[in-house]
């Protein structure tokens, strides 16, 4: 298959991996510093638990053309960045897209494709679960030994899953076909946004965080009122057992918490060089917008918000 990867941070270098590993002819869009690392030294991935370097050649744009037609594109980016790129999207002639990552506007960006394209363009959301940063012109991957992948459609079955299964087949992947990508992606960004604040609570000192009962149960309160804001504005909390876990089973809650955010992995995940700020205050402010419609109170996520640790030997 010929697939474009149009982006090439941390996951869309990681993506790239392994559908060049599965054998299609791969493309990537980057820009600037990124664009002139890929092509002098190829896609340096150094996959952090598996202590192992990979380095893959692979064909790199600047720009998409509308002519420039493949048989799939996944574009793979931060929240804040994919508005910027949908004019070029619509204008290509492609007409299947696989858009992946944290999202708040789903629905907003299928009918700017649908109304803008001179062709009929399918379109799937997807998230996988995988993290990591750039460091001297390299990917530090963070996963394990198989990344899970989550896409689906807005509220309807994809009739060309196919040509996705085609795609991921001979890869580490793992996917899974949900039925409404929006209610999941509003669902994660309700949960990781409360887990985000931890590290900005205390300048990204997690040993100590993990030591403030306070705010951990903040946290657990806040995930859940995101739930409530969530399902006041009509949405199904997706997957069901994550509403659960935050309000029913809050003491397990915290004892994960506690764990992770002890462990090397949850510092890593949750640490400032693995976390956008520019993309956790895009999708605060989209939650912001769902507090005001569901018109209720949020006492929880709003302290969690300006939440100052108590002072040491206080």
């Amino acid at each position: 298959m010929k697939i474009l990867v149009y982006g090439a941070g941390v996951l869309g270098s990681y993506l790239a991996h392994e559908l060049l590993r599965g054998g299609h002819n791969v493309t990537m869009l980057a820009r600037g510093r990124r664009a002139e690392e890929l092509e002098n030294n190829g896609n340096v991935i150094r996959h952090y638990f598996q202590f192992q370097t990979t380095v893959n050649h692979v064909r790199v744009i600047r720009e998409l053309q509308p002519d420039d037609v493949y048989d799939l594109i996944f574009v793979v980016m931060k929240y804040p960045d994919f508005e910027a790129v949908l004019p070029a999207l619509a204008a290509n002639h492609s007409s299947r897209v696989v858009i992946m990552g944290n999202n708040a506007s789903p629905g907003e960006m299928v009918k700017y494709l649908q109304t803008h394209s001179p062709v009929a363009k399918q379109v799937a959301f997807a998230f996988q679960t995988i993290a990591g940063w750039r460091e001297n012109g390299r990917i530090i991957s963070v996963r394990g030994p198989r990344t899970n992948i989550t896409i689906g459609g807005l509220g309807e079955d994809l009739s060309w899953r196919s040509v996705i299964d085609q795609a991921l087949v001979n890869t580490k992947y793992k996917w899974t076909y949900i039925t409404n990508m929006d209610e999941w992606l509003k669902s994660h960004f309700v949960m990781i946004l409360p887990l985000n604040s931890i590290a900005s609570s205390y300048n990204g000192n997690l040993r100590r965080a993990a030591k403030d009962k306070k705010l951990l149960n903040l946290v657990i309160h806040a995930v859940d009122e995101g739930h409530q804001v969530l399902e006041k504005n009509g949405y199904t909390v997706t997957p069901a057992a994550q509403k659960q876990f935050a309000r029913n089973k809050r003491k397990l809650f915290y004892i994960l918490l506690k764990l992770m955010l002890s462990s090397p992995i949850g510092r890593i995940l949750l640490s400032d060089k693995a976390v956008s700020a520019n993309e956790m205050t895009a999708l605060q402010q989209a939650f912001d917008h769902l507090k005001i419609r569901a018109n209720i109170t949020t006492p929880h996520w709003d302290e969690l918000q300006h939440y100052s640790p108590p002072i040491q030997g206080s």
